[in-house]
């Protein structure tokens, strides 16, 4: 992210904003495919847009790694609440797109 966001300031960073409109997001930065393709193509928005999926899946990762582990130490309590809470994790994550 810090490479994106020096990247983008050297581009953009003495543009005037209006702040009165509201522009979202460009079509290519909506979804997963466009962002990783904008960040290997050096582009400093899909630079910035991975970085920031990479820290949302972060925490999913640690809690499919705990959920290995416990299910390796065959310890099902630990196996049901980390269970509980990935489900959790991926829902906020997805469930958006789930029920819109």
């Amino acid at each position: 992210m810090l490479v994106g966001g020096i990247f983008y300031l050297t581009k953009y960073g003495t543009d005037f904003l209006e702040y009165k409109i509201f522009s979202g997001e460009p079509a290519d930065l909506r979804s997963v495919y466009g962002i990783a393709a904008d960040a290997f193509s050096l582009r400093s928005r899909g630079i910035i847009q991975l970085g920031l999926l990479l820290l949302m899946f972060t925490p999913v990762a640690w809690v499919e790694f705990l959920l290995v582990a416990f299910a390796k130490e065959k310890d099902r309590t630990y196996v049901i609440v980390t269970t509980i809470v990935l489900a959790a994790l991926l829902f906020s994550l997805v469930g958006k797109y789930l029920y819109s």
